[in-house]
C-alpha cells in the first residue's frame, strides 16, 4: 500500500501518545513505591523501562507506515510484536542493570511480568496503528475514486459536446441559409444569436464552472435557435425556483 500520513503527524496525538505515556509511568513509579523501593530506584526503572516502550511502540507504528501485509496480517503483527518486546526487555534489562545495583533480583524476578505488559502494550499499540493506517488508506482511495470518477465525467461530457457542437452548428447554418432569402432580419438575428451561443461555449471551456444564471441564459440561446429550426413544433418552459 502506498505510505500513509504518520499517526503522529498531528499535535493532538503526539499529545495524547505523550499523556499516556506519562500517566503509565506515573502508574509504574507509584507500584514500585508502594512496594518499599527507595523514590529514587522506582524513577529511574519507571523512565528507562517506559521510554523504552514508548519508543518500541514508535518502531511499531512505523513499520506499519511503511508495510502493511495483506496476507496473514494477524501473524505478522503477532511475530512483530513478540520480537519488539523481546529486544525491549533485552534492552531494559541491561540499562537497569548499569543504573540499578540493588534490585538485581527484583529486575530478575519481574521479567516474566514486564514481557507480558509489554506484549500487552506493543499489541495494543500494533492494532492501533493498522486501524489508523487502514483508515487513512481507504480515504487515499475514497479520493482517488472521486478524482478518477470527475475526470471520467469531464472527458465524457467533453466528448458528447465535441460530437453535438458539429451536427447544431451545421444544422444552425443550414436554417440561416434558409432565411437569408426569405427572412433577412431573422437570420441577422439568429447569426448574433448563434455567435453568442459558441462563445458561450468557449468561456465554458476556460471556466470549468459557471453560474446558474450563465447556464439558463446559455440554454435560452440555444433554444431559441433550435425554435426557428423547428417552428411551433418546438415551444419550451423554463422555470427556475
Amino acid at each position: 500500500p502506498p505510505v500513509s500520513r504518520s499517526l503522529l503527524s498531528s499535535s493532538r496525538n503526539k499529545w495524547i501518545f505523550f499523556v499516556c505515556w506519562a500517566v503509565w509511568a506515573l502508574a509504574h513509579f507509584g507500584i514500585l513505591y508502594g512496594w518499599d523501593m527507595n523514590w529514587e530506584t522506582a524513577t529511574i526503572d519507571a523512565l528507562v523501562t517506559n521510554c523504552l516502550l514508548a519508543g518500541a511502540c514508535l518502531l511499531i507504528f512505523n513499520n506499519l507506515r511503511f508495510y502493511r501485509p495483506k496476507r496473514y496480517a494477524p501473524l505478522f503483527l503477532l511475530g512483530l510484536c513478540l520480537a519488539i518486546t523481546a529486544f525491549w526487555l533485552f534492552v531494559t534489562d541491561l540499562m537497569l542493570k548499569l543504573l540499578i545495583d540493588e534490585h538485581l533480583n527484583f529486575i530478575q524476578a519481574s521479567r516474566p511480568v514486564r514481557f507480558n505488559i509489554g506484549f500487552l502494550l506493543t499489541g495494543c499499540s500494533a492494532m492501533i496503528g493498522l486501524l489508523w493506517y487502514h483508515s487513512e488508506e481507504q480515504q487515499d482511495n475514497m479520493q482517488i475514486k472521486s478524482e478518477t470518477e470527475s475526470i471520467a465525467k469531464d472527458a465524457e461530457l467533453y466528448s458528447l459536446r465535441q460530437q453535438l457542437q458539429p451536427h447544431f452548428l451545421f444544422n444552425s447554418l443550414n436554417s440561416i441559409s434558409a432565411l437569408v432569402g426569405s427572412d433577412p432580419e431573422q437570420s441577422r438575428k439568429m447569426i448574433q444569436q448563434l455567435s453568442a451561443f459558441l462563445r458561450g461555449t468557449l468561456n465554458k471551456d476556460d471556466k470549468g464552472n459557471i453560474s446558474l444564471s450563465e447556464e439558463l441564459e446559455h440554454l435560452g440561446l440555444y433554444l431559441d435557435i433550435e425554435k426557428v429550426r423547428f417552428g411551433h413544433r418546438l415551444q419550451t418552459v423554463i422555470d427556475v425556483q
